[in-house]
């Protein structure tokens, strides 16, 4: 939650209501002294497409691969915007925390072409059957219920009680 930028301005622009005119705010500019790195382009195909990636969402005109991804003014929620843009155009699932560990395209970069050698794109591991002779460990939500059970022991939440009338022959063997 830090600014990317402080500017020092003798006084604020005022509307005539002496409220803050915001459009008449200047715009803040990042300069290289700003970022405290010096522009590198991008050396391969996978670091021109996180270039071209970062430089739309951050707004700038031009991302070094060195460039860090929180300094050019980038957060939690364009964060989340740069792994989906390169999940649909890479094809490769990254967890959003690889940004935040690797907050540069170069780092990014290596994590991609990790993903892609490994083969984990966007593929869904198979479904192998499990011994059935040792406790199975509970999904999610027997462990939302088994946990709203142990918060509040012996209530009724999660059970839904209705009597139901059957007419006709019944049929044991079925």
């Amino acid at each position: 939650m830090v600014p990317s930028v402080f500017m020092f301005l003798r006084a604020l622009p005022l509307t005539s209501n002496g409220k803050v005119d915001r459009r008449r705010l200047p715009v803040p500019q990042l300069d290289e002294s700003d970022i405290g790195s010096s522009y590198v382009g991008a050396r391969s195909p996978i670091e021109e497409i996180l270039v071209e990636i970062w430089a739309e969402l951050l707004m700038t005109g031009q991302v070094g691969i060195h460039d860090n991804f929180f300094s050019l003014g980038g957060h939690s929620l364009l964060a989340t915007q740069i792994i989906a843009r390169v999940q649909s155009v890479l094809q490769v699932d990254l967890p959003i925390l690889s940004l935040f560990e690797a907050p540069t395209v170069a780092g990014m970069a290596e994590r991609v072409e990790r993903a892609l050698r490994s083969e984990q794109g966007m593929e869904v591991p198979p479904l192998v059957p499990v011994s059935r002779t040792q406790d199975l460990p509970l999904s999610f939500a027997q462990q939302r219920l088994w946990f709203l059970d142990q918060l509040e022991p012996g209530r009724a939440t999660y059970n839904i009680p209705n009597a139901v009338r059957l007419c006709g022959r019944l049929d044991v063997a079925a």
